[in-house]
């Protein structure tokens, strides 16, 4: 085992961070309605190649694998106090283009990856709908063959980025008939004839990322525009929930890192009884908690994405990973504004943003239930 960082991926993470650090700092919002990201912003980490960390060179990308994606990831997501804009951009590299680039046709692939590595084109994934949520076998948005075009007709009622959003990587029952065999992928255009976004959704946290509600009106989506082969639709959504749960996690764990470093300073800085609160044990230990739960999830996350890399089954470890770093993000979150005490709970510190930010992580990307599911039949139940 060797558990270092390569030269060349130090490099990258020092990189990312400083060029996130200074370009993208990240702005602290207010209102989940109307406050996310800017057109800049989302150029600015095109620029930086954040949008096309994992697709391939040819196309733009930076042709990166699951581990360094997730460095670069994670640089990103302790530079830049924005966490919104942190995971509207990592849903929109896994859950859109990770689907694009491995089932995707290739006029559509070579049409559209450029665009999504460059960040010329912003993705949303529209699958979640009012009775289907954890249970995606009970989608209700259907796609009926006619002649050449498929027609879609639904309401997905939580998309990430859809506001904002150019292409819709989204899942449709073909047929009835053969359950979780009869859901189909396709990357819909925003342009086409039935596409119905609504305005961005209020939400607890994650300001940076609109989302909102997808309808699609008798939309008729070319076949050319399904990913993979028809069926293929819950094992793409599969596919690209594995590279998720691996990788947009380590944006949680650059999180952690930063929140840390702020509770130590401020620990060593704010004085009561005469002694900086660092002294007390009930600080202390409560960092070395914080210390304990962020190194863990990082391990833990690695490992993950490493199994990825190597082609290996990376299913139950990703769930591993994914419930451990939601869940030790809100703990953490939850002690920060402990330790910052007052000026923790009120707005300007930005400590109450970081928990608000991290509740929506237990959710996303599979519920912690559904996680917990998936490692107790990895465990052989």
């Amino acid at each position: 085992m060797d558990f270092g960082l390569s030269a060349d991926q130090q490099r990258l993470y020092d990189g990312t961070l400083a060029d996130v650090t200074r370009d993208l700092p990240g702005a602290r919002r207010r209102e989940s309605s109307a406050d996310h990201f800017a057109p800049d912003e989302w150029a600015t980490a095109g620029r930086l190649g954040l949008t096309g960390l994992c697709l391939p060179a040819e196309h733009g990308g930076r042709g990166l694998g699951a581990l360094d994606t997730a460095l670069a990831l994670e640089a990103f997501g302790r530079g830049c106090a924005d966490t919104g804009l942190v995971f509207a951009i990592a849903a929109h590299l896994l859950a859109c283009a990770v689907p694009v680039r491995d089932f995707g046709r290739a006029p559509i692939r070579d049409g559209m990856l450029g665009g999504l590595a460059r960040g010329g084109l912003i993705a949303a994934n529209a699958m979640t709908e009012e009775g289907a949520g954890s249970d995606v076998g009970r989608l209700a948005t259907t796609a009926e063959r006619d002649g050449g075009d498929y027609v879609l007709h639904g309401v997905k009622s939580f998309a990430s980025n859809a506001p904002a959003a150019d292409v819709f990587v989204t899942y449709a029952v073909t047929d009835p008939s053969a359950g979780f065999l009869g859901i189909s992928a396709f990357a819909v255009p925003r342009e086409l004839s039935g596409v119905v976004v609504g305005p961005p959704l209020r939400k607890m946290g994650l300001h940076g990322c609109p989302a909102g509600r997808v309808e699609f009106v008798r939309c008729r989506v070319p076949e050319r525009y399904r990913l993979g082969e028809e069926g293929d639709g819950s094992a793409i959504f599969q596919h690209s929930m594995g590279w998720e749960r691996a990788c947009l996690f380590a944006a949680y764990v650059g999180l952690m890192d930063r929140q840390l470093r702020d509770c130590v300073q401020h620990a060593r800085e704010r004085r009561q009884f005469g002694h900086g609160i660092g002294e007390f044990q009930a600080v202390s230990h409560r960092l070395a908690t914080m210390t304990q739960r962020l190194e863990s999830c990082r391990l833990l996350l690695y490992r993950a994405c490493w199994l990825l890399d190597q082609g290996h089954d990376a299913t139950t470890a990703a769930a591993v990973a994914k419930v451990s770093v939601s869940e030790a993000s809100v703990a953490n979150s939850l002690d920060a504004v402990q330790i910052f005490g007052g000026s923790g709970y009120l707005s300007p510190a930005g400590i109450e943003q970081q928990l608000r930010d991290s509740v929506p992580s237990t959710i996303f990307s599979g519920t912690s239930e559904i996680q917990r599911e998936i490692i107790a039949k990895g465990a052989g139940l």
